[in-house]
């Protein structure tokens, strides 16, 4: 098929993946490359990007990244321009921000730039912190907490420890407002959820020291307390979740006595559970009980009952976020075990893309720390045989 010169490059692009489905790559990518190019025309940058980086993806997992750099590069500038054209607006969408900047550090990442990755960490640290500074100033305290966060991990990424210190303060005292406050409000779950978030930042800051123990601890106590009240109320799912919460919580404060006890706990009532929702043929719930059935075991070192749970998981179906999530649980597991606390790091990392939607970098992440470790990647073959790969 030929298209005329004045095709849109909506078209273009519909056809050009249309033939690289079809096995006529080279037909298909000339095509995605006039769309890319018409895009940048109209000033449509995002549209652009998207396509040159597709392009450039394509080419470095077939030939490398040589012959696909200039591609990657001309998406990186595209992003670039994309980020400051969105910090020019009045309200910064925030979600479009993190997508432009996350993509510019993916693209150097993958050329192995990684001069201009720490060159365009700091700037967006600067961006990220700046924001976060405008927000708390109007009392945007959810947002200025996610600015913030970002700022922290670009910073991190930057190598730049001061910065890094210096917005993590910025969080503890924002957690530690928002803990109080939700004690305060009786929402004990969300004062849990500050107190592990509040523990990250302490442990950036001090180390693994009584501090960040003591906060990880409070956290664990209060999902603890929350999983009691759920009981009282007759919520079996919200004690579930709770338990497995506080099994982690007091895992990683080093409390591996309470965890135990209380990840024994969660794991009688969520066999309980699965095999109710098994008889009801509620599947939705199934699937998420047996994934918290999972974690439990992770949580206590049995293993092979909780591959054989998570094996169940996903004969109902799973995502990658599934998949990270039990590997993150076998993660955390493994770092009170071993007292490997510099893994919580990694631990941070993957949680944070997660929350930003980059599943698939997270579990990129995930897998290669897996990987370096002998007893770890035997327990991540298991889980792969699970998920059917052998």
């Amino acid at each position: 098929m030929i298209l005329p010169d004045n095709a849109s490059p909506d078209e273009l692009e519909e056809i050009g993946f249309k033939y690289v489905k079809e096995g006529r790559v080279k037909e298909g990518l000339k095509l995605i490359l006039r769309a890319a190019r018409k895009y940048e025309e109209m000033r449509k940058n995002a549209d652009a990007a998207r396509l040159y980086r597709y392009i450039g993806d394509y080419i470095a997992k077939k030939t490398g990244t040589e012959k696909a750099r200039p591609y990657l590069l001309k998406a990186a500038y595209l992003y670039i321009d994309l980020v400051e054209r969105e910090i020019a607006k009045p309200d910064v969408d925030i979600n479009a921000l993190d997508d432009y900047t996350l993509n510019v550090l993916e693209v150097f990442a993958s050329t192995g730039d990684t001069g201009l990755v720490k060159k365009y960490a700091m700037r967006f640290g600067n961006i990220y912190e700046e924001l976060g500074s405008s927000l708390e100033e109007i009392r945007e305290f959810k947002g200025a907490i996610r600015a913030y966060e970002s700022a922290f991990q670009y910073y991190k990424m930057g190598e730049s420890e001061s910065d890094l210190k210096r917005v993590a303060s910025k969080l503890i005292d924002l957690y530690g407002n928002l803990a109080e406050s939700r004690i305060n409000a009786g929402d004990i779950k969300g004062a849990a959820d500050s107190f592990y978030e509040l523990s990250k930042y302490i442990r950036a800051t001090f180390g693994p020291d009584e501090h960040y123990i003591e906060m990880m601890e409070t956290a664990a106590k209060n999902y603890e307390k929350a999983s009691k009240l759920a009981y009282s109320e007759g919520d079996l799912d919200g004690t579930t979740a709770n338990l497995v919460r506080a099994e982690y919580a007091y895992l990683l404060s080093g409390n591996v006595g309470r965890a135990k006890l209380v990840g024994i706990n969660a794991i009688r009532i969520l066999y309980q559970l699965v095999g109710n929702y098994r008889a009801e043929g509620d599947n939705k719930m199934l699937h998420k009980k047996l994934l918290e059935l999972t974690e439990a075991l992770i949580g206590v070192w049995k293993i092979e009952e909780a591959v054989a749970a998570y094996k169940e998981t996903i004969e109902l179906g799973a995502g990658l976020a599934d998949r990270i999530l039990v590997r993150v649980a076998l993660l955390k597991s493994y770092i009170s075990k071993k007292q490997e606390y510099p893994l919580l790091d990694i631990v941070d990392v993957v949680e944070f893309y997660v929350k930003r939607k980059r599943v698939a970098r997270a579990y990129e992440i995930l897998v290669k720390v897996l990987e370096k470790d002998r007893e770890l990647e035997e327990i991540n073959r298991k889980i792969y045989e699970a998920e059917g790969y052998y």
